[in-house]
This record gives C-alpha cells, structure tokens and sequence, in this order.
C-alpha cells in the first residue's frame, strides 16, 4: 500500500534535485523557492523514515535509500508521462503509424481484431501490417522498419537482441479439404501418400514438425511442397488432396466455417509459445502502449489465453 502523504510533488521535486545535483537549480526548473523545495524533500523524508540526499560541497549525493528510492521514482515518473501521452495521442489530430509484424497465425486469427480493438481506443494510430515468416519479420524488427512482431518463439540464434513477451501457446496441425480420403481412416504414418506443403526452412514451426514426425516414425516425404504462405495454402488445399502442415490459428477461420479440417493427430508436442518480440532498448511509444493495451483486449475476447492447455 502507497502511503497516501506521498503526492506527486514529492517525487517530482526529489527526482529533480537528483538530476540537477542541486537544490537552488532544481527550483528554479520547477518555478519554486529554494525553501520550498526544500521543504517538500523534508516532508518527502520524513514520510520514508530515511534521509535521501545528503549535502556536499558539489551539491548533493545519494544515500543508499535514496539510491533505490530514485529508481523506482524515476520509473513512476516516467510511466505517468507515457500515460499522460497516450492519452493525448487517443485525442489528437493527425495519424501516427506503428509498423507491426505478424507471423501466418498471428496475422488470420488475431490480428482483425486487435484493428478492431485500435480502432475503438486510439483511432488516430494509423497500422501498418506486415506478414511474412519469422526470420523475415525479425530481421525487419531489428533494422528498425518494423516496431513490434507476434508470432512463435524462435531458435535460440533468431532471438538474439530481443525481449520476448509470451501472449498464448499455439500447436500444429495436420489440415484437409473436407471429404479428404485420409479422414476416413486416419493414420499420419500414411501422409507421404499424398502431396504434403511442409513448412520452408527458417519457420519458426519447422523444428517441431520434424521432431514430431521423427518421434512417429515417418520419415521422408516424397511428394513435399515447401510454403509458409497462408494464402497459397488455403486455396491450394481446398482445391487438392494436399495435406498442409501449418499453426492452427493460420486456419482457424477456415476450420470455423467447414472448408478446412484437422486430421485428429495428436500434436501437442508441437505446442509452443506466441508473443511480442520488440527491440529492448527502446523506450515504449505512446501508440505503442496502447497497441499492447489493445492486443490484451484481443486475446482476452479470442479466449487463447484459456486454450493453452488444450
């Protein structure tokens, strides 16, 4: 619980001083007295039961609870005023752009509805989407052309330079045309009798689909078409006997409506982690925060959260 003495004057006249190193320069940027400022670091002191600042002949040093106070002050500060600008950004005229980019399954299944979500909170951020797979899309992120990416977790040597934010787990699945011979009696040992579009290197799925398949003991497929795009795939496998090893949420609308459908193989082994991967040493934009605000929204209202343990 936050001592409610505490106001936000303390902080501000406290992270100032800290930042001038001194009393009589921090009160002038603050358009006060130097006694009252003074005054507030005393009050601000004897609220905490700690001295904060000691004087010196620079000016003014740390004490060790000053030290750990400070930290945590500058972060409220700084958390305020990136609140304070969102707000002002959800009113504000004119558009800003956010650049996101969003793995096949990310992009059909999610991401409509967080537009939908951005657009109801901030509908001056204007969202520019890219698609594509995930070393494609990271490597975007860290030039800087894109701001954020969702998708599936990479390899380890993919991730290098990125934080990683786990939204949901995602599995693979075994997709057909409604009617697929294979339906009528399933056996995934039987899949190489058919034209299989298997995911390219560099997919963030691939490993899984082959350690799932080395552990089932199928091996080469013959006929294998390699592509991560969704759009392809879905055609393509309405309109053949293909079998499409792909992340259920790149099909998941298709599956809702009937023209697609799981083979019931049994592929939680291919389970993994979907998240926001974003550069770490970059201070979060104000459409930026209200882009994860509306992500939250969208994940809570899909119900992925829930279906992890599926």
């Amino acid at each position: 619980m936050i001592d409610r003495r505490i106001k936000f004057r303390h902080i501000q006249c406290f992270v100032e001083i800290c930042r001038e190193k001194s009393l009589k320069q921090a009160a002038e940027k603050l358009f006060l007295t130097q006694p009252a400022i003074s005054k507030t670091l005393k009050e601000l002191e004897e609220i905490l039961g700690a001295a904060l600042l000691v004087r010196n002949r620079a000016g003014v040093a740390l004490t060790k609870e000053g030290e750990v106070f400070l930290h945590f002050a500058e972060q409220s500060l700084a958390a305020l005023q990136q609140g304070l600008a969102g707000v002002e950004q959800v009113g504000a005229e004119g558009k800003v752009r956010l650049a996101v980019g969003a793995l096949p399954s990310v992009a059909a299944r999610l991401m409509p509805e967080v537009v939908r979500e951005m657009a109801e909170i901030a509908p001056d951020v204007e969202i520019q989407i890219m698609d594509g797979p995930h070393a494609y899309l990271v490597d975007r992120l860290r030039l800087g052309m894109l701001d954020v990416v969702i998708g599936r977790l990479g390899q380890p040597e993919t991730m290098q330079g990125l934080s990683f934010t786990q939204l949901y787990e995602e599995r693979v699945e075994f997709i057909v045309r409604a009617g697929h011979p294979l339906l009528d009696s399933p056996d995934l040992k039987r899949i190489g009798e058919w034209q299989v579009i298997y995911p390219p290197a560099g997919a963030a799925i691939r490993p899984l689909v082959e350690r799932f398949l080395i552990a089932h003991g199928v091996g080469e497929i013959p006929d294998r078409l390699e592509s991560v795009s969704g759009a392809f795939g879905r055609v393509y496998t309405r309109r053949s006997d293909a079998i499409w090893i792909i992340s259920a949420g790149v099909v998941a609308n298709e599956i809702a409506d009937g023209f697609l459908v799981p083979l019931p193989f049994e592929t939680g082994i291919t389970r993994g982690p979907v998240g926001l991967m974003s550069r770490p040493d970059e201070t979060l934009s104000p459409q930026e925060q209200l882009f994860r605000l509306a992500l939250g929204r969208a994940i809570a209202r899909s119900g992925l959260k829930e279906n992890i343990s599926d």
